[in-house]
């Protein structure tokens, strides 16, 4: 008996693994029925040729919208008996609805022709055979309204990552047929924010990975991504810190690769860098394209390209633009139930309610005419903590205000600044560097946004401060900025600061009500959350484009911004700040002396004693944007 019940609960078990296989059949079966695929090459002004994969309705009953996404990724698989997956993802709710799908492979990428320039900047005044990223696409849209059959003559983008950047570039064309572009989790800026630099400081880790197979010529077209570099350990702290300088990872990268060595060529921002952010040209959205921002509070990559996009195309266009946050790592809202992310829960399948709600009917209206947009509001945004969406008529919302917790004596966080100053001290030892994360890992994990920082906590090199219990809920919805007065004994350091939310020590997950997460056992009682941190490289602290040294011992005051936040500190938790000065390997190693950071040799790295202030004429805070 016992072992035919044990057998009806496996059954039991794997029925909605066979269900969803069985739909995931139906569905690829109903695509190969229901549509054809061709490849062609679109000729651009200037001669060459975009390779691009059209996936076209057999249902000719009535118009059909188009909706694009250009990549520098690949659109395989290639062969026009080749489909694309598209039955493994919500995508398959347009091919239900009879959308042209098309993928492009951009400008020198993988089978199209041209050559291939990392976030080419946009030309706002294209003449003759100029080209950008922006011109390709019009082009490529004005050959789909001519030869895409039976199209309605409105056309839709959408990219996640880099594909957000080519994304923001199509709303920049100004094509007429261009009705709505969705730029999600898109490559904006990448010096200040976005993937491989935040606040000056080199993220190196995603950098070399990234770039060491994507960055290599590609001498001819081809359906085959590089190679990347063969990592001979497959522990990252290792395998940096025995690297040692940003000197070597060159020499390991090899001469070859332009954007790398663009990167050591502009150290610190100038206009090169300011012609590839997408902020500068904003203003050139028109108001006939309607432009949707998505991205994820726990974007380990883009998170700053999401809030600050939007922002600026708030500013600068006069078009209709909104906004969705939702508690996801990068591109989770697609690949993703966005149920969890690492430890911490959110009680229910975001990703699927943000496709139903919000995309999808975003772009039925758009792009057919169907249904309204009164639903979805300028602002969506999941408030992690309490696991709610909220909606604003704007964002950062009306109602927030600031409010200052300043650092206090003994490791305290408070409202109210101490009346004498004092400080707590840390050597900052390039040698030992302070890790993103207490696991031996290969690969950077995504879940590191909302891991537990009690490793970090227990280290003499990282300061801790921290609130009372709450007696209320605290909710935040906005930038945050660490407002430092350090002084150091070298030159230049880096500030990292970390916002976390210290759970209860009795705290446990209700798998009735919080879901069941990744399935495996952690301690939460006591978790310390990291709800955002950020890394600052000192010599920065007043601008961007003109570093400055430190004058050893001489007490500076250091703004460290951080992305928005929307996070719920609940009753019965409290706020921790911590505040340290490297994150490895994450981030490269300060020599912490004014050098140039990419020619620096290893003698260059000095231990550095940092001071914190506190009260008195240095009140160290943290500016939150808290919303009653």
């Amino acid at each position: 008996m016992k072992y035919y019940l044990h057998l009806l609960l496996l059954l039991c078990a794997a029925l909605p693994c066979f269900a969803r296989q069985s739909s995931a059949n139906a569905d690829s079966a109903w695509l190969i029925r229901n549509y054809t695929k061709r490849e062609v090459y679109i000729p651009m002004r200037d001669g060459k040729r975009l390779f691009t994969a059209i996936y076209e309705p057999k249902n000719n009953k009535e118009k059909h919208p188009i909706l694009m996404n250009r990549t520098p990724y690949s659109v395989a698989p290639y062969g026009a008996g080749n489909f694309k997956a598209y039955w493994k993802t919500h995508y398959m709710a347009y091919l239900r609805r009879n959308y042209i799908m098309v993928l492009q492979d951009v400008r020198g990428r993988m089978m199209s022709e041209g050559e291939f320039e990392d976030v080419r900047p946009f030309n706002p005044v294209n003449t003759g055979t100029q080209t950008d990223e922006a011109s390709d696409t019009w082009d490529t849209i004005d050959w789909l309204l001519a030869n895409a059959s039976g199209n309605n003559g409105r056309v839709g983008i959408y990219g996640i990552s880099y594909p957000g950047f080519y994304a923001t570039m199509g709303a920049l064309s100004g094509h007429p047929a261009m009705k709505a572009a969705s730029p999600q989790a898109p490559v904006t800026e990448w010096f200040i924010g976005d993937d491989f630099h935040h606040n000056g400081a080199f993220m190196q880790m995603d950098a070399f990975g990234f770039y060491s197979s994507f960055g290599k010529p590609r001498p001819a077209p081809t359906t085959s991504f590089a190679p990347g570099f063969q990592f001979p350990v497959k522990d990252n702290y290792k395998f940096y810190l025995e690297a040692g300088t940003l000197k070597k990872l060159a020499e390991l990268m090899g001469d070859s690769i332009r954007f790398w060595n663009d990167l050591y060529a502009h150290p610190n921002y100038d206009d090169w860098w300011e012609v590839r952010n997408t902020r500068t040209f904003t203003q050139h959205i028109p108001s006939s394209t309607a432009t949707l921002v998505v991205g994820g509070l726990f974007d380990a990559e883009d998170c700053f390209g999401a809030w600050e996009l939007y922002k600026s195309i708030e500013k600068k266009a006069a078009n209709d633009n909104k906004l969705v946050m939702g508690p996801w790592s990068h591109g989770g809202w697609a690949k993703t139930s966005g149920d969890h992310l690492g430890n911490v829960r959110f009680g229910s399948a975001t990703a699927m309610w943000y496709q139903e709600n919000i995309e999808i009917p975003y772009f039925e209206y758009h792009l057919r005419g169907k249904g309204d947009l009164s639903k979805i509001a300028e602002a969506n945004i999941f408030f992690t903590g309490t696991n709610e969406w909220r909606t604003f008529g704007q964002w950062p919302p009306s109602g927030k205000t600031k409010t200052n917790m300043y650092l206090n004596p003994n490791g305290r966080l408070a409202i109210i600044a101490p009346s004498t100053s004092s400080y707590d001290e840390y050597t900052s030892d390039p040698a030992k560097p302070v890790p993103y994360t207490e696991d031996v890992l290969f690969s950077r994990t995504s879940e590191y946004m909302t891991d537990d920082q009690r490793f970090a906590s227990r280290r003499p090199d990282v300061l801790t401060y921290e609130t009372n219990l709450l007696t209320e809920d605290l909710t935040l919805a906005g930038p945050v900025v660490a407002n430092l007065f350090a002084a150091i004994t070298t030159t230049d350091a880096d500030f990292v600061v970390k916002l976390i939310d210290v759970f209860p020590d009795d705290f446990a997950y209700n798998n009735k009500t919080d879901g069941t997460g990744n399935g495996k056992s952690y301690p939460m009682g006591g978790y310390q959350m990291l709800v955002r941190g950020e890394i600052m490289r000192g010599r920065y602290r007043n601008s961007f484009r003109f570093p400055e040294a430190f004058v050893p011992g001489m007490v500076t005051e250091v703004a460290c911004k951080l992305p928005d936040v929307a996070h719920v500190f609940k009753k019965g938790h409290r706020m921790m700040v911590q505040i340290q000065s490297s994150w490895f390997p994450l981030a490269d190693r300060n020599p912490q002396q004014f050098v140039n950071i990419y020619e620096a040799g290893t003698d260059d790295f000095v231990r550095s004693t940092v001071r914190i202030y506190s009260g008195g004429r240095y009140p160290s805070h943290i500016t939150l944007p808290v919303l009653r």
